[in-house]
């Protein structure tokens, strides 16, 4: 094979790129310019400003020993991600490139197709295969960087030519349509995962901040509790039936009286960022990696106070949430009695009332971590039993369904948390002689179920839907509960009004009684009579190394 130049081989990898792994970026360009003689132009100087955007970049980094490490190792990725753009519409943010990492064996099998295998040979493979094996031309130092000179500063006038002869286009594709430059590929995906690792090491390095030292059970405090926090994976608000949605989807819930805040706003709209920030002391707007990371949460505050707190997971895990409590694996069948082809939801409460019995003393708190909806995959989120809604999507390519095969699928798995959620209230139910009882369920995110083309979660939280960021939020409290502690009916009418994740910090707190500073009690949904009486403060004062 006749040896080629690194600089031209930087040139047929950009055009490579630009041909065959941004079909949703054009797709999505198009969408918002659509061709005609208005827009002809601007569309066709995109691909050539954008392949001299990547020219550019990759003369940056490439040069002689690492050009092809360098180039084979962004041909892969690229596939893979212009799969998942492809298929699913999503954009792979700083986020996403944190949920990848953190996806396990078992979720990562779920997103293996057919497909996705053709994108990686055809995209990644045989192109890097290629490229592997082109010898490349032995040039001086002088020589190659005389040569990147030239088509570097070749590249960035051309690019400055089309920007200012379409400036009016170009300055509403930066300014007024954003969200579109972040399904370039594979540029946007490398500054993805430069801010990942950044965010990374940052949060590795930071010293863990104490929080809410000055917490104790509040000395009024006469009973004990018995508080149940599930924390949902992926369920929509509009898709439960005890929110006016068309199906059955919540039997259980509504025959147990149960009370549901339609409107509540999620943190983020992926688990790497909702979790974390549900249990922060951090609202959304102050929320970060960062932050979460190096900053207890209310489960330490709980601890701290003596409760007695555990977490359950049959998820991938608590994203580091339960890092310093009691933290019990039930993706396996070592812990988990109901595993057929994966460990189901309702094998967590198997081992339950042993863990209470085995705390004589003191309020409970606990923690399920559900599987829930986790897509796309919907139909293996349930067992047969709980396949009520037909004809359903039976594959994890959801582009080859149907709309409504994969709504029933979805549905069916909600209907499957409803039976989870009942069966968790009758395990309550059971322990009312000895405890105040209460269950807390809260959806970390939503999904997009195909509308306007867009599948799963994840998307920025500036550009995502509300069917991404909706959750349902329910509770339900035992007969014997203080009147004077929780105001049932005024719960009840507040259902209805704007919530979001922020609440839920102070919510835990408020339902076990803890005094504390960082406890704001106008961010608490239950309407306590002592509310009034319990200090605020602001997030500094909260925090002490001391």
């Amino acid at each position: 094979m006749k040896p080629i130049s690194t600089t031209k081989l930087l040139i047929v990898t950009a055009l490579f790129f630009i041909t065959f792994t941004n079909l949703a970026f054009f797709r999505n360009i198009l969408g918002v310019y659509p061709i005609s003689l208005k827009n002809g132009f601007f569309l066709l100087s995109l691909p050539v400003a954008f392949t001299c955007v990547n020219i550019t970049l990759l003369s940056l980094v490439c040069f002689k020993h690492t050009t092809k490490p360098i180039l084979i190792i962004l041909l892969v990725a690229a596939s893979l991600a212009a799969y998942f753009m492809d298929m699913y519409n999503v954009i792979i943010d700083d986020t996403m490139v944190d949920n990848i990492v953190k996806t396990d064996l078992h979720e990562a099998y779920d997103l293996l197709s057919t497909k996705q295998l053709m994108y990686l040979i055809l995209f990644g493979i045989l192109p890097a295969i290629f490229i592997y094996r082109t010898p490349l031309q032995n040039t001086s130092i002088r020589q190659l960087i005389k040569s990147r000179l030239a088509i570097t500063s070749s590249s960035l006038l051309i690019l400055v030519i089309a920007l200012l002869t379409f400036g009016n286009f170009y300055a509403s594709f930066f300014r007024e349509h954003k969200s579109l430059r972040l399904y370039a590929n594979p540029s946007y995906l490398v500054y993805s995962t430069g801010k990942f690792l950044k965010r990374f090491y940052q949060a590795s390095a930071a010293e863990l901040k104490p929080l809410g030292i000055d917490a104790r059970i509040a000395a009024t405090d006469s009973h004990r509790e018995l508080i149940v926090f599930v924390v949902g994976e992926t369920a929509r608000a509009d898709r439960l039936s005890i929110n006016g949605y068309g199906k059955a989807t919540t039997p259980r819930l509504a025959a147990a009286d149960v009370i549901s805040f339609t409107h509540f706003e999620a943190c983020g709209t992926s688990t790497a960022v909702s979790a974390p920030c549900m249990f922060s002391v951090y609202g959304q707007a102050d929320f970060s990696k960062e932050e979460g990371v190096s900053t207890e949460n209310v489960l330490d505050v709980l601890q701290r106070s003596g409760v007695n707190v555990v977490w359950l997971d049959n998820n991938s895990d608590s994203k580091g949430v339960a890092n310093r409590i009691d933290y019990q694996d039930y993706k396996t069948s070592a812990n988990n009695p109901q595993c057929d082809d994966e460990c189901r939801d309702m094998g967590m409460l198997a081992h339950l009332q042993e863990y209470i019995d085995a705390h004589p003393t003191g309020d409970i708190f606990i923690v399920l971590h559900q599987m829930g909806n986790h897509g796309p995959a919907y139909y293996k989120r349930y067992p047969p039993a709980y396949e009520t809604f037909k004809p359903v999507c039976k594959t994890n390519q959801l582009e080859d369904c149907s709309s409504l095969e994969i709504s029933n699928a979805y549905d069916n798995a909600l209907l499957y948390t409803d039976a989870f959620l009942g069966k968790t209230i009758d395990l309550l139910r059971q322990n009312t002689d000895d405890f105040e009882a209460a269950l807390l369920y809260a959806s970390d995110h939503g999904e997009s179920l195909g509308e306007n083309g867009l599948y799963l979660h994840g998307m920025p939280r500036l550009f995502a839907p509300e069917t991404q960021t909706h959750v349902p939020v329910v509770m339900w409290f035992s007969d014997n509960f203080d009147p004077t502690e929780v105001d049932i009916p005024s719960l009840k009418a507040s259902r209805h009004k704007p919530f979001t994740h922020d609440a839920i910090f102070h919510t835990i707190l408020g339902l076990m009684e803890i005094e504390t500073g960082v406890y704001q009690a106008d961010l608490d949904l239950v309407d306590r009579s002592q509310a009034d009486t319990i200090p605020k403060a602001t997030v500094e004062p909260m925090l002490s190394a001391e």
